[in-house]
């Protein structure tokens, strides 16, 4: 069973990832939450087991691509895929240039959950 941690400032986006990904069957045990880069950070620091970060791009205070940098500069290795909104391809190869391990845009369905994140759970 995998801890995972969705990094995205909407509260109602959150619970639909949260949703979606046991509607997707993935073997999740638990899920947090933060609302954006800095309560990620928060949530890596407090000695939590994440074995998997799903984040939105555009956040307040630290967006995802400083926090994919921060997380990476941390020496955190935990898979983190970006969750967004963005059609432009260039903010997705800048965040995967940073460390991140894919990405998935929204809205996506369970199955497209499942095809993502199976493989790295």
């Amino acid at each position: 069973m995998a801890n995972i941690l969705i990094v995205d400032d909407s509260s109602t986006m959150r619970k639909i990832i949260s949703r979606s990904l046991r509607q997707a069957g993935l073997p999740v045990d638990e899920v947090y939450e933060a609302g954006d880069g800095i309560e990620g950070l928060n949530v890596l620091a407090s000695g939590k087991t994440v074995n998997l970060i799903l984040s939105d791009i555009n956040m307040p205070n630290m967006d995802g691509l400083e926090f994919v940098k921060t997380v990476r500069g941390n020496g955190n290795t935990v898979p983190i895929v970006m969750i967004t909104t963005e059609g432009g391809e260039e903010i997705i190869k800048e965040a995967i240039g940073n460390g991140a391990s894919d990405s998935i845009k929204k809205p996506f369905t369970p199955d497209q959950l499942q095809e993502k994140l199976g493989g790295l759970l």
